[in-house]
């Protein structure tokens, strides 16, 4: 049976919330290239590449924390 330490979860943790950070800007990247460059970036853009900073936020405060 495996025993969790609490750095082994705040760890787990923190590589979950900076993967969704990563897709956040994958996605931000998708939307942004597939938009004319004559109109004026979509609000979905925005709002997932400040989804991804909260996320990469939250994932650095874990480290503080511990």
């Amino acid at each position: 049976m495996d025993t969790y330490t609490v750095s082994t979860i705040t760890s787990e943790l923190r590589s979950v919330l900076l993967e969704l950070a990563r897709r956040q800007d994958d996605l931000a990247a998708r939307e942004a290239a597939a938009t004319p460059y004559w109109a004026s970036c979509p609000s979905s853009v925005l709002g997932r590449r400040s989804a991804a900073a909260v996320l990469r936020a939250e994932a650095d405060q874990l480290v503080t924390a511990s």
